[in-house]
């Protein structure tokens, strides 16, 4: 007798799972087998209780194996397989058809949501078989074009659909939300800052990590969260992406498609940002995939989280290994860093004064190794704006997010095309074999380039994302040919933070 299918996560991985079932005489108990945990050895408790519900007494004693025995298992996923191949053994519903069925039971046999329900529905649809999961899944399960899946409100729903006498819900097609809201903030709104909006610009057309850096209250996490109202949508593979992430967790997805952006506090674990514990889980790096990771107070980060950051900064993904195995997330993120100038936030301030001593000055410095700053594109010093511009109730005059947006999008165009087949779509993701044949150059920026490397002390990554941003930024002009002026601008940027 075959079993029921059920699965459990492996990272962003669904994996089948066998619930095989055997009912012998005796008294009553249920044993489970196969690397369960906690949450799945709670659930024969929730299945006997959901049974009883429909009128279903469990006696005698029940093994419930769950196979590939060496695969760990998690979760209340698997609720409704078992629960499913326990009334099969029982004789109460007739053979179950080939399919993946997912499910926490609550004690009166409703079915609750559970996490990785995208996941599944990936496996499902590759398996060409049909997926059953809660009604609180069926819409996110739509997102997986191609997989046929259905589903149903309780256990009692399930039974009735297996013995023939009703039909469930099926997934519908997914739809993005059409309504647009207003960026909050706008650039229209913020005022003063031509240098960070102009780099915020460049770092939403190409992609690049940026560095702000300026006293209290010069603007600096309004600049950051204005990014992401000029930001392009996400295109349905970069939805799918992110939704498979936030599934793993658990966690609701919007139906729009606007980039994700996600904020860290700097006493944050390094679990929590890169991924891990004891079962494997994405973290805010992951979570941020294809959006915006605002770190603020950037020195204040632990030393070895921002080292851990390194890789996968470069990379677009990061690798969590631990001793029950390893998994590797999706982490292609824009970063943004904000942090003060010194200890005390004043130093070259215009009007507070700096309390800070040199060694004091140098220590806060050191908190943040060159190997960090050198994969951030943009480094943007970011002044206090004078009282008296501050108070002004007249209107900036600045350009909206929504005329900014549309160059931005103008330009990751050219770049989706001229990178059409390479697996790239914005000039931050090229690697270093790519740059210097790939971006086109007029002829007398080779021997610019190699005057001012010498005299800022570039290193070969440094030299290879100034010209990124130079591409970026012909790319904003609409020039086919990465002029000097375009990697004087990007220098202009490199040499702001006072590294390279």
């Amino acid at each position: 007798m075959n079993g029921v299918w059920g699965i459990t996560l492996r990272g962003m991985e669904a994996r089948k799972v066998e619930v095989e079932v055997e009912i012998a005489g005796g008294l009553f108990a249920i044993s489970i087998v196969g690397l369960p945990d906690a949450a799945v050895r709670e659930s024969k408790e929730r299945v006997r209780a959901a049974l009883r519900s429909l009128g279903l007494a469990v006696r005698g004693r029940v093994a419930v194996n769950l196979a590939p025995a060496d695969l760990p298992k998690e979760g209340a996923v698997l609720d409704l397989p078992i629960a499913l191949g326990i009334a099969r053994a029982m004789g109460s519903i007739p053979d179950i058809p080939p399919g993946i069925f997912l499910g926490e039971l609550a004690l009166d046999g409703r079915l609750r949501g559970i996490r990785g329900a995208v996941a599944a529905a990936i496996l499902a649809r590759d398996s060409g078989i049909p997926l059953f999961v809660p009604d609180g899944n069926l819409e996110e399960v739509s997102l997986v074009s191609g997989c046929s899946a259905f589903g149903a409100e309780s256990l009692e729903d399930v039974f009735a659909f297996l013995r023939g006498e009703k039909e469930l819900k099926p997934a519908g097609e997914f739809v993005p939300s059409s309504g647009t809201c207003s960026p909050d903030p706008d650039f229209a709104d913020i005022r003063g800052q031509a240098g960070a909006r102009r780099a915020l610009e460049i770092a939403a057309a190409g992609h690049h990590n940026v560095l702000f850096t300026g006293s209290p209250g010069s603007g600096k996490t309004l600049l950051a969260r204005a990014l992401q109202g000029i930001l392009p949508p996400l295109s349905t593979d970069e939805f799918l992406e992110t939704a498979l992430v936030r599934s793993t967790l658990g966690i609701p997805f919007d139906r729009g498609m606007k980039p994700p952006f996600r904020t860290v506090h700097h006493t944050a674990s390094i679990v929590s940002i890169c991924g891990g514990g004891s079962t494997l889980r994405p973290g805010e790096v992951s979570l941020a995939h294809r959006g915006v990771l605002f770190l603020d107070e950037f020195p204040e980060f632990r030393r070895d989280l921002l080292e851990g950051l390194r890789q996968p900064l470069e990379d677009g993904r990061i690798t969590v290994s631990r001793a029950s195995g390893s998994v590797t997330y999706p982490c292609r993120v824009l970063l943004v860093a904000a942090c003060n100038p010194c200890p005390c936030g004043w130093a070259g301030d215009p009007v507070e004064k700096c309390t800070c001593s040199v060694p004091e000055l140098e220590r806060y410095q050191r908190k943040i190794s060159g190997p960090i700053l050198d994969r951030i594109d943009l480094h943007v010093p970011v002044p206090r704006l004078l009282p008296e511009e501050l108070v002004a109730v007249e209107d900036t005059g600045a350009e909206p997010s929504s005329a900014i947006a549309i160059r931005v999008r103008n330009a990751r165009e050219l770049q989706r095309k001229r990178w059409a087949g390479t697996g790239f779509s914005c000039n931050a993701e090229l690697p270093e074999r790519m740059v210097k044949r790939s971006l086109m150059l007029s002829a007398d920026v080779r021997p610019f380039l190699s005057s001012m490397a010498e005299r800022l002390r570039l290193s070969g990554r440094g030299i290879s994302r100034v010209l990124k941003v130079a591409r970026t930024i012909a790319d904003l002009a609409s020039t086919e040919k990465v002029q000097v002026p375009h990697v004087a601008e990007a220098l202009a940027y490199r040499d702001g933070g006072g590294r390279s």
